[in-house]
């Protein structure tokens, strides 16, 4: 099965950015639906941004109205590894920042809103983003 490892934990101040990446090996090829989520102490699981890797004729991400703008999802086939660039950080973007993958699954339903941490089945260990004022 897929086995997801994040990468690029780091602390940072208000404004400033921080870069992560997943990556996944126990395939022969990358995850066709990965989300990125975080998760503060005392907070749920919630949804940063999704992508689609398989789908190349539309635009194939998603992200969170909390991160729009801001958080930036993008794919390295070749690498099988999905990263996260995170700008303009913010003391609520404090967080456990894990991967998560779902095979499977078309783009409607991977580039759907209603995504949820639920929804996937395999995640990595997490790396911690520490933001400060």
């Amino acid at each position: 099965q897929v086995q997801l490892k994040e990468s690029g934990a780091g602390s940072v101040q208000s404004g400033g950015s921080l870069s992560l990446s997943c990556a996944a090996s126990g395939i022969s090829y990358i995850p066709n639906c990965i989300g990125w989520f975080r998760q503060a102490p005392g907070n749920e699981r919630e949804g940063v941004a999704t992508i689609y890797t398989d789908y190349t004729a539309y635009d194939n991400t998603y992200y969170a109205d909390s991160v729009k703008g801001r958080f930036t999802i993008s794919q390295d086939t070749a690498k099988r590894t999905v990263y996260l660039q995170l700008d303009t950080l913010e003391p609520e973007d404090t967080a456990m920042y894990f991967c998560a993958a779902r095979l499977g699954r078309g783009p409607g339903w991977c580039l759907s809103p209603a995504r949820s941490k639920d929804d996937f089945d395999d995640w990595g260990q997490g790396t911690q983003v520490t933001v400060s004022s």
